[in-house]
């Protein structure tokens, strides 16, 4: 498997993971990694393994999940396996995580000491700070954000990402950044990995992968972006169809179904994540074609 290119040594690594529930590889083969002071960003629809893995690197799988293969590496640790007592030493500490829903990952009871502002009562955007100062009090090496700017308007998105682009620039802090939202991978990200059916679609330095798509599903989520040049009430371009369970995940390749460009080969074999540019990778048969 190939693994996603860095430019200077990674605190964080993955290496070939795969995950299953229920007998199905829900994240099957991943592989990437982030330095200091960098933005990692995982992107694609829901369902396509992306919070699963970064609940792996944190060792919080849900109970249904269970580790199939592959490793995570934090300074060259094997954190999958470490004993529980050793994982707790590090999680909150060098490895912290922002959770999606931020309003429910806190404690209403609790006092203004206990988790760093006033819990009761809170906006989406106060709720989200209080996580972001609550994962960084302890100056972890590595952030990962779980749709950190979710359901916040664009005021408090921006505030957040500036902040997470501060982290990154002034401390030094690795972050893997977890995101639908293609706007925001382009303002904050320094490279991106797309993630589609548990399996990676597509990697590489956010401004080339932007400007020249090399899988179709990367070109179909950037077409699908608004756009101030369109014409007003224009239809958004969708893209057809929706991301398979994965009970029902093809041994090919998984986007088949979907995909403008796909011919019997895509439907018969999977194809592997190849390179196809400097730090450029793609899972495709057709890379050179994408448009």
């Amino acid at each position: 498997m190939a693994s996603d290119p860095v430019t200077t040594k990674p605190v964080l690594e993955i290496r070939d993971l795969a995950l299953a529930i229920g007998g199905a590889r829900v994240v099957d083969g991943v592989s990437c990694a982030v330095a200091p002071g960098e933005v990692l960003a995982l992107v694609g629809e829901s369902g396509c393994g992306k919070s699963l893995t970064a609940l792996a690197a944190m060792r919080l799988l849900p109970r249904a999940a269970t580790l199939a293969g592959g490793e995570v590496l934090l300074d060259g640790e094997n954190l999958v396996a470490l004993p529980e007592q050793r994982m707790r030493a590090l999680r909150g500490r060098r490895i912290t995580m922002i959770f999606q829903e931020p309003l429910a990952a806190l404690d209403p009871l609790s006092s203004v000491g206990t988790q760093v502002a006033e819990a009761t009562g809170l906006s989406g955007g106060m709720a989200q700070r209080v996580m972001i100062a609550t994962a960084l009090i302890s100056r972890p090496a590595v952030l990962i954000a779980d749709e950190p700017t979710t359901a916040l308007d664009v005021t408090i998105q921006a505030q957040i990402l500036d902040l997470l682009r501060r982290l990154a620039a002034d401390r030094g802090t690795a972050i893997m950044l977890i995101t639908h939202d293609m706007g925001v991978v382009a303002d904050i990200a320094d490279r991106v990995t797309v993630m589609y059916a548990g399996r990676i679609a597509e990697t590489g330095p956010t401004v080339e992968l932007f400007a020249e798509p090399r899988h179709p599903y990367t070109a179909l989520l950037l077409a699908a972006l608004p756009r101030l040049s369109d014409a007003p009430k224009a239809p958004l371009a969708v893209i057809r169809g929706q991301v398979p369970l994965p009970q029902a995940f093809s041994a090919a390749c998984r986007f088949a179904d979907r995909c403008p460009l796909a011919d019997e080969r895509c439907r018969a074999e999977q194809p592997p994540l190849r390179e196809v540019g400097k730090g450029r990778l793609s899972a495709c048969w057709h890379a050179e074609r994408v448009r």
